[in-house]
């Protein structure tokens, strides 16, 4: 039995088609994601996809004055997926990871804090996985940190980040 699809049938499925190829990479990048938790995540954003080859948030030109708790001066690196939403003013999608990298007075690097989202991870605090690492990668805190829940609650309308 031979099957006859007409060519109309064909060209409703482009649309479709062009979807699934243009969120490969985004869905590729994500299969290679560390769990939320230790070493894992620490290891893949120093060693797997190492961050500091990643872009700064969008708009921001490297170090500039920081707030409490985070240091005198910080600079934020964010990976593809949290890029993409970020440019487009949309919510984070699980995977998306942004790193505040924190300074002291003289401009040294004393403290990474990251915070990567896993979707299912912890619902009331927008799913959020956040941690303190060194900046050779210990994991000084993580999971769903109190000090980090606290204060990016203000910001519960923007996704949990603070924008500016």
């Amino acid at each position: 039995m031979k099957c006859k699809i007409k060519a109309v049938h064909w060209l409703a499925l482009v649309p479709a088609l062009s979807l699934v190829m243009a969120a490969g990479p985004a869905l590729a990048r994500q299969d290679k994601l560390p769990p939320a938790g230790g070493q894992a995540f620490s290891d893949y954003i120093f060693k797997t996809d190492p961050y500091a080859k990643w872009p700064l948030w969008p708009g921001m030109k490297g170090m500039y004055q920081g707030k409490s708790p985070h240091g005198k001066y910080v600079q934020i690196f964010v990976n593809q997926l949290a890029l993409e939403a970020a440019k487009a003013g949309k919510p984070m999608p699980p995977g998306a990871i942004i790193i505040k990298e924190n300074y002291d007075d003289e401009k040294n690097l004393v403290a990474l804090t990251p915070m990567y989202k896993v979707k299912g991870y912890n619902p009331a605090g927008g799913d959020w996985y956040w941690t303190k690492l060194g900046p050779q990668g210990k994991v000084l805190a993580e999971g769903k940190l109190k000090g980090c829940l606290r204060c990016h609650e203000a910001v519960k309308s923007t996704d949990w980040v603070f924008t500016k």
